[in-house]
């Protein structure tokens, strides 16, 4: 499979200037994505079993690869909710598919937000970051005709970076539009 453009970018532009901006010794120190995780809870998914399976083709769509539907710990009388019932839609993308939804997002899926003005910049102490997103319409591979239910989800980009600030560098080096 071929290297895609943000990859070789990593490697050729963002590892170099990452260096020289934190002062690394080693290429090793630099920090990494290591992967995109896509989570969509479905709070209406205890009533129809339908918005589950519509899910999963969809974050498919989106993702390119397999979604699984992610199951109940325990049962919640007051949600109706019994243990192992699916309430919700998980995907994890490593690798070049997760570069490429990287590439996709950035490129193509941010700019269709209606009114955009940039990402929030808070991390979550660890270099990580969590993106809602409120409807999945954005990605051009959601067929808007075949949308029962317009649905959020949550983006997480986990770095092996061990601050914030590293963490924020190396996301704002791919591109990723934060607010000013």
């Amino acid at each position: 499979m071929e290297t895609t453009e943000l990859k070789k970018q990593y490697q050729e532009e963002i590892v170099p200037a990452l260096m020289k901006q934190f002062g690394y010794t080693s290429v090793m120190q630099v920090p990494k994505l290591q992967k995109i995780v896509l989570n969509q809870g479905l709070g209406d998914a205890t009533a129809d079993k339908k918005i589950v399976d519509s899910a999963i083709v969809e974050m498919t769509a989106i993702a390119g690869q397999k979604a699984v539907p992610t199951l109940s710990k325990k049962d919640i009388a007051g949600f109706r909710v019994r243990k192992k019932m699916p309430i919700g839609v998980c995907v994890t993308l490593r690798g070049a598919r997760m570069y490429e939804f990287l590439e996709r997002l950035i490129r193509v899926a941010l700019p269709r937000i209606r009114d955009f003005r940039g990402i929030a910049n808070k991390l979550d102490g660890r270099g990580n970051y969590t993106l809602g997103i409120t409807e999945q319409i954005i990605f051009p591979e959601i067929n808007i005709e075949q949308v029962s239910k317009i649905s959020g989800m949550n983006i997480t980009f986990v770095t092996s970076a061990q601050t914030d600030e590293e963490g924020f560098a190396l996301l704002k080096a791919f591109g990723l539009p934060f607010k000013k």
